[in-house]
């Protein structure tokens, strides 16, 4: 029972985050909702980036 309930909460507290970042978003001229899947990969990539630049400072 308390695998099921977390996995109904983990998938609403997924779609409402996704919803809450959409909708809090900046509007601008490239905004897009961050359901798009190219959008993801992007700030996905961002994130990735951030952190390998982040690690090779703590090793350097």
């Amino acid at each position: 029972m308390r695998l099921i309930f977390g996995i109904i909460l983990g998938a609403a507290l997924t779609i409402g985050g996704a919803y809450v970042y959409d909708t809090a978003a900046k509007p601008g001229p490239d905004a897009r909702p961050m359901v798009n899947w190219d959008v993801v990969a992007k700030n996905t990539e961002s994130v990735v980036t951030m952190i390998k630049q982040s690690w090779a400072k703590l090793t350097s």
